[in-house]
């Protein structure tokens, strides 16, 4: 009951706020102005530019530094030849189907019913973390997609490849790198040992190509990031940040909930299910520890929702997916001026309390239960392959 209470708060305030601010950010996705508001877009572009003329990628005219590693700007060159408002749109409608296609590859594999995949696709497209991605032109579709490939691999008893396309995320970006520590917690040595180098592989490639410089340019920038007080920065250094506190806090918050979750991953090796919603527990302890985690970034989180509706939690699932479109205009009912400091640092900071949310739900359901259909035993702990639970047709899929 509470859940669903949760849903019909969320789709409320979702309304109200949608009428009291109707420069939506969905609303803005039609618009010409690559400046201001396609500006991650634009600053990954005038890197792909830069590289493709030997330039350096991270002094470009961009509005915005590029803090990604060079490896990214590999990826875009295709973009380097188009103009700016043409590479962007053809840009967000890949990164809009990446989402929908990885977000149905978890459905198929879960094998979930028709009308919850709908519902779930349909909760996804009003989402606000979607719109924020898609209006800046972020690259989270790119990492979701990797990530979604490497826990398919992984539920198909492949935990080295699985591996390898977790690095690759890793390698574009790197706030990710707690995930490949799962296998080490695990004891699944070849994993870790697959992980790691194809992390370093996959960064070796965007240094060689843009040249060694690049690498330490991109080091000098990210080690120089501090934890940005506004309200759509979900981590925990941004949460106290808030408050006025140091974000060193924070980040030993994030730490002890890093620490905490692998330790307790590790004690329950035998019973914890690589293919289950472990991996995106430990995405969402990294990304309580990261200075910067965008609201946007809960979309990474989706596949591990989806996977609670497998194990039969679906209100849970529908809750969490239902407090994700709520709208980052939440923030701006709530200026300090009018309703002071400290009620405005506990409004803005609703995003973390999701993000939080989302990290409990997925380590809670990590243990002792497994989404995969096939065989009847519990997850073995060994680095070969598993041996799932089976789940029974009332959970959301498909019976077979």
């Amino acid at each position: 009951m509470t859940a669903w209470l949760l849903v019909a708060a969320a789709l409320v305030t979702t309304v109200v706020l949608t009428l009291r601010h109707p420069d939506a950010l969905v609303t803005l996705l039609p618009s010409p102005d690559m400046h201001e508001l396609h500006v991650d877009f634009d600053t990954f572009r005038f890197s792909a530019v830069a590289l493709a003329q030997g330039g350096d990628i991270y002094a470009t005219p961009a509005k915005l530094p590029n803090l990604n590693p060079p490896l990214l700007s590999v990826l875009l060159l295709p973009f380097a030849g188009l103009d700016a408002l043409t590479g962007y749109r053809i840009f967000a409608a890949l990164m809009l189907l990446t989402t929908l296609v990885s977000l149905l590859a978890v459905a198929r594999e879960l094998r979930l019913r028709p009308v919850v995949q709908v519902g779930a696709a349909l909760a996804v497209l009003a989402s606000s973390p979607l719109h924020g991605t898609l209006v800046l032109g972020q690259i989270y579709p790119l990492l979701l997609a990797a990530m979604v490939a490497g826990w398919i691999a992984e539920r198909r008893g492949r935990p080295v490849p699985a591996a390898v396309l977790y690095g690759v995320a890793v390698a574009l970006k790197p706030s990710l790198a707690p995930v490949l520590l799962l296998p080490a917690v695990q004891l699944r040595w070849s994993a870790l040992r697959a992980g790691i180098a194809s992390a370093a592989v996959a960064t070796l490639v965007g240094v060689l190509a843009a040249g060694p410089s690049s690498a330490f340019a991109w080091l000098h920038l990210a080690l120089d990031q501090v934890a940005p007080e506004v309200p759509d920065n979900a981590s925990l250094p941004g949460l106290v940040a808030r408050f006025g506190l140091p974000s060193t806090l924070g980040t030993a918050l994030g730490a002890a909930v890093l620490v905490g979750t692998l330790a307790w991953c590790g004690y329950h090796r035998d019973r914890v299910d690589p293919a289950g919603t472990a991996p995106w527990a430990v995405l969402a302890a990294g990304l309580l520890l990261a200075p910067i985690a965008w609201h946007n970034y809960l979309m990474l989180l989706w596949p591990g929702v989806l996977v609670l509706v497998a194990l039969g939690r679906g209100s849970a699932a529908a809750a969490a997916l239902a407090v994700a479109v709520v709208p980052v205009s939440w923030a701006a009912e709530w200026p300090p001026e009018s309703v002071g400091p400290a009620v405005s640092a506990v409004a803005g900071s609703l995003y973390c309390a999701i993000l939080l949310g989302y990290w409990f739900l997925l380590l809670s359901s990590a243990r002792g239960s497994s989404s995969s259909p096939r065989g009847d035993e519990p997850f073995s702990g060994r680095s070969d392959g598993r041996q799932p639970v089976e789940v029974g047709p009332s959970d959301g899929r498909v019976p077979g």
